[in-house]
């Protein structure tokens, strides 16, 4: 990975934070965006320490504003020659009811549209970079959940994203593949009540062997970010570093359409941008 530039939202902790490491190690220059400055400067200096890599940079990004991921866009196609790596890591999950600065629910907010449009920002220079990849990684499941709750509904958004941006991107030279990182041990977790309940307290051992760790919840992004073989490859699903099966309403041609454009005209982005 030496010479590529890699962008990762949401990678002060967890999967997103072990998946910096790793391309770091491999000689990429990473870019952490992430929101919480303090939590962000931090990581980057521990990724830089167990790496060994000193090419890696913290710089904010929150997602729940469209300014400022308006600001971080600019920055990156301003300063940065190429990008070779995009990805989308960074996720909220099952938080009390809260609002983005423009007024959408955190969960759509933030895991679909500030991704939508932080990607569709980068569009461009992405396609000067290629061959680059975009690798979406939805919210880590950290329970086993009903398919009713909103996070699901905003995992199959990025489903449907992932879908349409690949009609988009045809021989541009630039991929999209989505991924499950697995069950895995985040604090995605720390808003459920029951998780603070006598019963999971007693089954937490037995839990920790089930769950997987962030190291290994962060391989299948590894794979999709530097595997030889996935070059040229777009419009997949992975897990456990292994090509896996969508449900139909995960590739449904004309829902992923509407929600391109709706979300196209919630973010506010331009007709030249929508291309």
């Amino acid at each position: 990975m030496h010479q590529k530039t890699i962008i990762i939202t949401g990678c002060n902790t967890g999967v997103g934070k072990e998946t910096a490491i790793d391309l770091a190690k491999r000689g990429a220059r990473v870019i952490m965006a992430c929101r919480d400055d303090q939590r962000g400067l931090q990581a980057a200096q521990q990724v830089r320490q167990q790496s060994g890599n000193n090419n890696v940079t913290y710089k904010h990004l929150d997602l729940a504003s469209f300014a400022s991921i308006r600001q971080f866009a600019n920055d990156i196609i301003d300063n940065e020659k190429q990008i070779s790596v995009l990805i989308n890591n960074a996720a909220v999950a099952h938080c009390p009811y809260s609002t983005t600065q423009e007024g959408f629910e955190m969960q759509f907010g933030v895991n679909h549209l500030g991704h939508f449009l932080l990607t569709n920002l980068l569009l461009d220079k992405l396609k000067e970079s290629a061959p680059s990849r975009i690798v979406m990684s939805p919210p880590v499941y950290t329970n086993m959940q009903r398919l009713i709750s909103m996070i699901c509904m905003v995992k199959l958004a990025n489903l449907l994203f992932a879908h349409e941006l690949n009609k988009k991107l045809q021989g541009s030279g630039v991929t999209v593949n989505s991924l499950h990182p697995g069950v895995v041990r985040t604090d995605l977790g720390r808003h459920y009540e029951w998780a603070k309940s006598y019963w999971v307290v007693l089954l937490r051992p037995l839990l920790m062997l089930i769950l997987k760790t962030p190291l290994q919840g962060a391989q299948t992004s590894i794979y999709c970010a530097v595997a030889e073989e996935l070059e040229g490859v777009s419009g997949r699903y992975y897990s456990d570093c292994m090509e896996k099966k969508l449900l139909p309403r995960a590739k449904d041609d004309e829902v992923a359409k509407k929600l391109w454009d709706i979300s196209c005209k919630l973010v506010n982005l331009t007709e030249s941008k929508k291309k």
